[in-house]
């Protein structure tokens, strides 16, 4: 089995990352803050004014460390990785799927009963741990119905109509999952380009971060991450990355989240709010988030499919691994990621 490696996430501006021999130095005002062996890296992630060194880009893309540049905020800039690895003929079967509507439909389908069903478990935890509420219970029926109903869904269109469904039901009910800082943390459905409050601001963050490892998932196993089958194609965006994060968002984001709210380790202080209504994140609360993000990445639990126990890190890399399985023929379908 794969070995979960570390992503180095650069959020101090101003420092400087450089190679010397096989290893990463980052250096700020001339001083050696850091030295991490490229061999214990799988990805390179900067955060605003970080400056890279042309050789130790080079030395990243001969290694296959992806190498992403994101503003202070977190919006995407660009990316810079090695040459394509995988077998073409894995490209041409997934081609051939994307351009096959029952193929495309059957993969997507899978996906969003993934992503549906992770949704209502993060409800019905809720419900367990803190008792009754009539929102989450709502929600929980209103999921459950929408998986019913796209077992009998056979277009994209019905497929992503049921997904945005369910969708609405989730954040409907989510402000229920707050049990701590409830005014401070509560929002008017989801808010994105700019966020609106807090709570999207977090979310926001958090997605940033999940795409970033379920591109590498995919681009890992040879997939092309721009041709997906739930999100429909777009010049520059990795529809395919997105499509497997679908089954992660509540899993793993929307839980990191608000864990990091109702233990307390992130408050309304932490967030700047700006007069055109734009909320953003403090550089301390942005580490306060990447710190409780590789924390969860390290936990281990069996992959429901598998039931081989793992870091759930790597929890993307097997989807991806299965998605190509299914996609070779291997497989009689894709089997999603289902929390237990």
């Amino acid at each position: 089995m794969r070995k979960l490696l570390n992503t180095l996430y650069v959020t101090t501006q101003g420092v400087y990352l450089h190679r010397e021999g096989e290893t990463v130095v980052a250096e700020r005002e001339q001083k050696a803050v850091m030295r991490l062996p490229i061999h214990t890296l799988q990805g390179l992630v900067c955060f605003g004014n970080v400056l890279v060194s042309p050789f130790l880009l080079g030395l990243c893309a001969e290694r296959g460390v992806n190498v992403s540049f994101l503003t202070e905020n977190g919006r995407p800039l660009a990316r810079v990785e090695g040459g394509r690895s995988g077998n073409v003929l894995l490209r041409v079967a997934q081609l051939k799927a994307a351009d096959d509507p029952a193929k495309c439909a059957e993969i997507a389908r899978s996906m969003v009963i993934g992503k549906v069903l992770n949704a209502r478990t993060v409800l019905q935890r809720r419900l367990r741990d803190h008792g009754a509420d009539a929102a989450c219970a709502a929600a929980v029926t209103r999921l459950a119905n929408v998986v019913q109903r796209l077992r009998f869904e056979h277009t994209i269109d019905e497929i992503r109509g049921l997904e945005g469904e369910a969708a609405a039901g989730y954040f409907d009910a989510f402000n229920a999952l707050v049990v701590a800082q409830e005014g401070d943390f509560r929002m008017d459905g989801r808010t994105r380009r700019p966020p609106r409050d807090p709570m999207n601001a977090l979310l926001s963050f958090l997605y940033v971060l999940l795409a970033h490892d379920c591109e590498g998932a995919v681009k890992s196993v040879g997939l092309d991450a721009q041709v997906g089958f739930l999100h429909a194609l777009r010049p520059g965006r990795a529809s395919l990355a997105l499509d497997v994060m679908e089954e992660f968002r509540a899993f793993f984001a929307d839980r990191v989240a608000l864990s990091l709210v109702n233990r307390g380790q992130v408050r309304r202080k932490d967030f700047v709010f700006s007069e055109s209504g734009a909320v953003e994140m403090t550089e301390s609360a942005r580490k306060a988030v990447l710190v409780e993000w590789q924390n969860r990445k390290r936990e281990e639990a069996a992959h429901p499919f598998l039931g081989e126990k793992m870091a759930l890190g790597l929890f993307p890399f097997v989807q991806a691994q299965l998605l190509a399985r299914r996609l070779r023929g291997d497989l009689d379908a894709y089997p999603p990621f289902i929390a237990k």
